[in-house]
């Protein structure tokens, strides 16, 4: 193995990022390195590559970033339990420390002293990357690689989507980016009665569409409320699961809902904004829960098992595969909304 490799780096306290040669990371001993072998973007790398306010404060410039991908163990540390040299992983992101009261008491995926691949510490942009064994899952062998590869943000969505009833449910998922539409699937093969979905942009509303959507809503030519009650004969939705962090998204979703029904919160608004509160949630008795990550690793159990079941396709959601020197084009798609999931394939590895 060579001491060095190609990342994609957080080079400057400035809007971009570079590809760079950097030493191939060292490993602890309850740690694997893992050779990537697919990759995605996520909507946090555009944030840090735009570098955004909340990057500013919370990014250490210098990192690899990425925190999105699949590949395959290469080393284990003398330590690490579970895997041998050869298997296919996905990682789960956050670091944690399992000592704060959330770590503790089963709730690690908000814990007090989280860590982020990709973030606070270097990630999957890479050739190879170091993560705790603890944090590697064992990637499922019936799914395309591109397919394990997103298996971490498809996670965000089961968590928005588990976050409360789905079963014979009529549930929306407001805003079509990539977590979005995973959640459009997940809620189709978890048994939901009909799934709705939203956004303005007409290409992801056609992905949601080849997502197993039974409708689709143009918020930016019809009313999202109005158009509810005519699919569902008066009634209100039973859940909301946004994705947008448009107010007005919050906003209508919470509208549409019926007494008693709930929203499932992943979606993150730019700034603060004024919402009814009374009339919107306390008086209709609605259930808000607030999502971030995956459940550890409740989460991961639940989508290999949609997985396995052969009900869950990612594929139509992910639009794009492309070499990881292509980062800038990347980058460009997403931020033109012209492109769903889009997934890199590291230097030397097969498109």
């Amino acid at each position: 193995m060579a001491n060095t490799m190609l990342a994609v780096v957080k080079a400057e306290a400035a809007p971009g990022a570079e590809i760079r040669e950097v030493k191939v990371p060292g490993f602890g001993r309850t740690d694997v390195l893992v050779k990537v072998k697919v990759a995605s973007i996520c909507g946090t790398d555009l944030h840090i590559y735009e570098w955004d306010r909340w990057s500013q404060g919370r990014v250490r410039v210098g990192v690899t970033t990425g925190h999105e991908f699949v590949g395959e163990i290469v080393a284990i540390g003398a330590e690490a339990r579970g895997f041998a040299l050869g298997e296919r992983v996905a990682c789960e992101s956050h670091i944690v420390c399992g000592h704060c009261l959330p770590c503790r008491t089963g709730n690690g995926h908000v814990c007090e002293n989280t860590r982020i691949l990709g973030v606070d510490v270097n990630g999957g942009f890479a050739e190879y990357v170091a993560v705790p064994a603890v944090n590697a899952w064992r990637a499922p062998r019936n799914v395309p690689i591109e397919v394990a590869a997103v298996m971490e943000p498809c996670g965000n969505a089961v968590h928005t989507a588990f976050a409360g009833p789905l079963a014979a449910c009529n549930i929306a998922v407001t805003g079509c980016g990539p977590i979005g539409l995973f959640a459009i699937g997940v809620a189709r093969a978890a048994g939901a009665a009909r799934v709705f979905a939203s956004d303005v942009s007409p290409f992801r509303l056609d992905l949601a569409r080849r997502m197993g959507a039974d409708a689709v809503i143009d918020v930016a030519k019809e009313l999202l409320v109005e158009r509810v009650r005519e699919l569902l004969g008066g009634q209100g939705l039973d859940g909301v699961l946004e994705m947008s962090g448009s107010p007005q998204a919050v906003r209508d979703g919470l509208a549409a809902l019926r007494n008693g029904g709930r929203l499932s919160l992943l979606g993150l608004p730019k700034e603060p904004f004024e919402l009814d509160w009374n009339r919107l949630v306390i008086f209709k008795g609605i259930t808000v829960r607030g999502i971030i990550g995956r459940r550890m690793y409740e989460t991961w159990y639940q989508l290999d098992n949609l997985l396995a079941s052969g009900r869950l396709d990612l594929k139509p959601a992910i639009t794009h595969v492309m070499p990881m020197e292509r980062f800038e084009e990347a980058i460009g798609l997403l931020k033109s909304g012209g492109a769903g999931k889009v997934v890199l394939v590291p230097w030397g590895e097969d498109a």
